[in-house]
């Protein structure tokens, strides 16, 4: 029987990473490290070996670079000795199954609580406004709640946050990663000083697209001179409105900012599109255009995130407009996605109301195809998925 899923299904090579095939297993925050300490558990071990396949490629999970860098309850951090240990069971563990596996490094910036990290939020630019904001939520011990007052971070300060992105990415390395990814999208601290909608600072940090990208562009040298280049991923949104972002000229500030990219040679840009909000899709229907416009200014590899479906991946990808697809929420319900989607089998639907527990459940109970029960009579060819 021959399926759609093609392209998906040709090798392809990240930085000095040959993948055999190009569907990318998204970073997914879980919220299931060992507490207190911010560990990575047995628990994630098992997640992550289950989503591993031969020649596959994960971005983990947002993990926190420093103790101040921390916004989400649960989430893992990658800067004391007993989470790079955490993590070192995983990343042997994928890489036991023939997979790679990218550290997704993060600071949340003023999408954080003190409740949560101990110390106030961080940001480009103070604004009380953000507080009071009720669609934004972020997770503490107690639970959900709004974020806590912040500051702006005073420019003899911002060397000393650069410099715990550069300590955490010689972390990752101890750890056993094949590389990193700076997480500069969804309205965390790189993404707050880009878009000028929350950067409104008057120093070599704001003001123009040129200075508010420099925070950025000083992170990934950073991080490049730990790794060398083609070990390094950037992701970004944009036109992304996450966490109370946005900016008065999305295009251009994006344009540049993938331009600027080019100078580094990277293993890869992820771009997340504008019709995902969160872990939402808020624009049912609309094209990959943020990876299509960049694709005509970045000259690398593209991997493409956000409200993908796998026709809609492989398109993109027959396209030309992404080299590789991220799947996030598919991913959470199937830990052998690429399979099914190379054999055209039917998928798990997802439960929402498990994405950021702290169990078992939702996590590592998702069946794999071979375990689900079959009805008497029907063959496998008959549960195929028609196209």
């Amino acid at each position: 029987m021959e399926h759609f899923a093609q392209k998906l299904f040709t090798p392809i090579q990240i930085g000095p990473l040959m993948l055999a095939h190009r569907v990318v297993m998204a970073p997914l925050t879980r919220s299931r490290s060992q507490q207190p300490g911010d560990i990575p558990s047995d628990l994630m071990r098992e997640y992550y070996t289950q989503r591993a396949s031969k020649g596959g490629f994960i971005v983990s999970e947002a993990t926190t670079i420093s103790p101040s860098a921390k916004g989400w309850f649960g989430a893992p951090g990658i800067y004391t000795d007993e989470q790079v240990a955490g993590w070192r069971g995983i990343t042997a563990a994928v890489h036991a199954k023939g997979a790679y596996i990218f550290s997704q490094l993060w600071h949340t910036g003023r999408a954080s609580h003190i409740d949560t990290s101990g110390f106030m939020p961080l940001t480009s630019f103070d604004d009380p406004n953000y507080m009071r904001d009720e669609t934004i939520k972020v997770s503490t011990p107690q639970g959900w709640a709004h974020p806590s007052q912040h500051r702006a971070l005073e420019i003899r300060e911002i060397r000393g946050i650069i410099e715990d992105y550069r300590k955490a990415a010689e972390w990752a390395r101890d750890a056993g990663f094949d590389g990193v990814e700076l997480h500069s999208g969804n309205g965390y601290l790189p993404d707050q000083f880009l878009q000028d909608g929350v950067n409104k600072r008057t120093d070599a940090y704001g003001g123009s697209i040129e200075n508010r990208s420099c925070f950025l562009l000083e992170v990934v040298s950073a991080l490049v001179d730990v790794w060398g280049a083609n070990h390094v991923g950037v992701r970004i949104a944009p036109g992304g409105r996450w966490n109370g972002m946005s900016d008065s000229d999305p295009d251009a500030l994006f344009d540049y900012v993938a331009s600027q990219l080019n100078w580094f040679g990277l293993a890869y840009l992820h771009i997340i599109e504008p019709r995902i909000r969160g872990n939402t899709l808020v624009a049912e229907g609309q094209s990959p255009i943020a990876a299509e416009r960049l694709r005509k200014i970045f000259n690398g590899t593209i991997i493409a995130a956000g409200g993908f479906e796998p026709e809609t991946a492989e398109k993109a990808v027959e396209s030309g407009i992404a080299d590789l697809v991220a799947f996030g929420k598919h991913f959470v319900a199937n830990p052998d996605l690429p399979k099914r989607i190379r054999l055209g089998l039917p998928l798990n639907a997802y439960d929402r109301s498990t994405f950021y527990t702290f169990d078992a459940r939702g996590y590592i109970d998702y069946p794999f195809y071979e375990e689900l029960p079959r009805e008497a009579g029907t063959t496998r060819d008959q549960l195929l998925r028609t196209r």
